[in-house]
């Protein structure tokens, strides 16, 4: 049986909206807590979030407590792919096509997905087999694609409120699978994920 994603979407944005602001500061607050905790977090380089729009959960936590030699990033729209520039609060924002804020940058201070040491992925719904669903636009699973065939930085973690699990999501050929999906409840690691690893040059 197909799933109706588009309904699915509604329904599980409309879930994620009704919860209390101070659930919503609660959960941040934990999600934080999880995703620092993971046993891959990087110590140094990029770490990419997303600006939280449409009852999304908060990374702003997230933001203030990395450890100092990781780089808060957020996505740039750069075609049909996501691109990603460093950002501090107070740094200077726009407004893309889709009404989300993002850096002021000139695309030449813009990062790739492939230069990341760890991209947080909003979710709209997800499962207890890792399963993530978006927003339906595709630019996660477009801007990751090359995670789909081997294990390559950077590591990919979904992030969601634990109200947005379903039982089940069908996936398609071109979904990225997150190495882990962290909520305010709970930690799910990609059932047989492996390490992504960089090409050294031999000694």
């Amino acid at each position: 049986m197909t799933q109706d994603r588009p309904s699915l979407r509604r329904t599980l944005r409309e879930r994620r909206r009704a919860l209390a602001p101070a659930a919503r500061i609660d959960a941040a607050q934990a999600l934080a807590a999880r995703i620092l905790a993971l046993t891959f977090l990087p110590r140094e380089g990029y770490l990419a979030g997303y600006w939280a729009m449409d009852g999304e959960i908060g990374l702003h936590v997230l933001q203030m407590r990395l450890p100092p030699g990781l780089v808060w990033c957020l996505p740039v729209l750069d075609g049909q792919q996501l691109r990603f520039a460093p950002w501090r609060a107070g740094d200077p924002l726009v407004t893309n096509r889709f009404g989300i804020p993002e850096p002021d940058v000139a695309p030449s201070s813009t990062l790739p997905a492939e230069a990341l040491a760890l991209a947080v992925m909003p979710m709209v719904g997800f499962d207890a087999a890792g399963q993530r669903l978006g927003m339906g636009g595709g630019w996660y699973d477009r801007s990751f694609a090359f995670r789909r065939d081997h294990a390559a930085p950077p590591w990919l973690v979904g992030a969601g409120f634990s109200v947005q699990q379903v039982d089940a999501l069908a996936g398609a050929e071109w979904d990225v699978i997150p190495d882990a999906i962290c909520t305010e409840t709970q930690t799910l690691l990609r059932p047989g994920a492996s390490p992504p690893h960089r090409e050294t040059d031999p000694a």
